[in-house]
């Protein structure tokens, strides 16, 4: 009878903790609603417990919201799931044709499998000199001086749109729009530095590119602003496009401002750089160099005599993905979903990467409207995801033998563990709250369609939030 009477005590306690944070929060959010920088928002925010999985708050929580970033949660619990923490990408190194007397007398393909951290500088592994060292020392092994062919970045294990649906043209030719290809290098991404004009409004120019973009002329149109004006320039490159614009304003007094751009041909960056280097070390003779996606050749397959004689490896994919989440990079999220398609599918493409991560998560519960996405990382604002849907997905993450690798790789920002999401007129964070007493928490809370500033929005979340703790 003593135990029963326990049970009944902790239970009832339980429950009014329970509808005491539930008045808080719906009180909170009404306050929210009436704000005037919510008067054309909609809310949505979803609690549980994170033992029991009880609902604790739900407001909206099966609506379809534009998740931003938050979504990576989804593309990064997929990825352990379907491809493995364990899992590493390749980039493989083929040759056809004959080596008599030091010429090869044929092509050399650099044959992409998407590795999304060839050339980055996030680890010392997979920087651009040791990369394009182990290339050389490759060739060199198999007693090359001379090439009498051609040397090919081969970008087609994967499809050639590497941009998905849904993102908008301000966005695709700057560094968070990098798509993913077949043949990534330096994460697709290159930097431009910009001079500001004497006066304001005079034109700023571009002093120097980094690296330099092979085939591409880009052109300012930006304008010297006000000083303390901020960064406002934007790049609008498409991909395999051969010209761009620059066009925003930077400040006035600025010699040396930095703006990052999107490669619009990663794979052909990455091959003419490759022969570049082998001139550099005495190895000449190429006649064409290229990518498979930006030339006009046969889109067939590997020539049947072509043979792989070296293959390098990514770090692994947990690895990968604590910078995915913890840095928020576009590019990592639309690789996975690639790769799983790949992987499953024999071929890389968005939409069945999408129809994979759908499907999964339908054999847990979740409903594919719950779940409408057009890329991996949240880019694009038609994105359609339930709060309901991010919290299943981070309840479903903490059973997991790969939870340890995925929690880590969360942001902490607010003493929360969690993730954040920011496009235009969007703010969004997913994640785990533990509270002062023991209480463990999992929540999604998104907005969309707020107006004003978005950092005043991010203190009020962060404020109802605050709640939970």
């Amino acid at each position: 009878m003593k135990w029963i009477l326990v049970t009944l005590l902790y239970c009832s306690c339980y429950t009014a903790a329970a509808q005491n944070i539930d008045n808080r929060l719906s009180e909170a959010i009404k306050n929210l609603d009436s704000d005037a920088q919510f008067k054309h928002a909609v809310l949505s925010l979803y609690v549980v417990d994170s033992k029991t999985g009880k609902v604790i708050f739900d407001k909206n929580a099966q609506v379809g919201m534009a998740p931003a970033s938050c979504q990576k949660v989804i593309t990064s619990a997929t990825a352990f799931e379907i491809l493995g923490k364990d899992y590493r990408y390749k980039t493989a190194l083929a040759m056809e044709g004959t080596v008599k007397n030091a010429v090869l007398d044929g092509n050399i393909y650099i044959v992409g499998y998407g590795d999304p951290t060839l050339g980055s500088w996030r680890w010392s592994s997979t920087g651009e000199k040791n990369i394009l060292n182990s290339f050389i020392a490759a060739i060199q092994k198999k007693g090359i001086k001379q090439v009498k062919g051609n040397v090919f970045g081969y970008d087609r294990k994967w499809e050639s749109n590497n941009t998905p649906d849904g993102w908008i043209w301000e966005d695709i030719g700057n560094y968070y729009g990098a798509g993913a290809s077949s043949l990534n290098w330096r994460e697709n991404q290159y930097d431009i530095i910009l001079k500001a004009g004497e006066n304001i409004g005079d034109k700023a120019s571009i002093k120097e590119i980094v690296p330099h973009l092979e085939n591409v002329g880009l052109y300012s149109e930006v304008i010297t602003a006000k000083k303390g004006s901020g960064d406002n320039a934007y790049i609008y490159l498409p991909p395999y496009s051969f010209s761009g614009f620059v066009r925003g304003t930077i400040p006035l007094g600025e010699n040396n401002f930095t703006i990052s751009g999107a490669m619009p041909n990663a794979g052909e960056q990455l091959t003419l750089t490759l022969v570049n280097e082998l001139k550099a070390k005495g190895i000449d003779g190429v006649l064409f160099a290229g990518s498979y996606n930006g030339i006009e050749v046969d889109k067939k397959d590997l020539p049947l005599l072509a043979t792989n004689f070296f293959t390098i490896t990514s770090p692994s994919l947990d690895s990968i993905n604590y910078w995915f989440l913890k840095k928020s990079i576009n590019l990592y999220g639309e690789a996975f979903v690639k790769a799983m398609a790949f992987e499953k599918k024999g071929y890389g493409t968005t939409d069945t990467g999408i129809a994979i991560i759908k499907n999964f998560w339908k054999d847990k519960g979740i409903e594919p409207s719950a779940i409408n996405m057009l890329d991996g990382s949240g880019l694009s604002p038609a994105n359609r995801i339930t709060t309901n849907a991010l919290v299943t997905v981070m309840q479903y993450a903490k059973n997991q033998p790969w939870f340890a690798s995925f929690y880590n790789a969360l942001p902490e920002m607010n003493g929360i563990k969690m993730k954040d999401g920011y496009i235009s007129n969007v703010r969004s964070y997913t994640g785990y709250i533990k509270s002062k007493d023991g209480k463990e928490y999992t929540f999604s809370f998104i907005v969309n369609n707020f107006d004003g500033s978005p950092g005043t929005v991010r203190e009020k979340m962060w404020k109802v939030l605050d709640i939970l703790k």
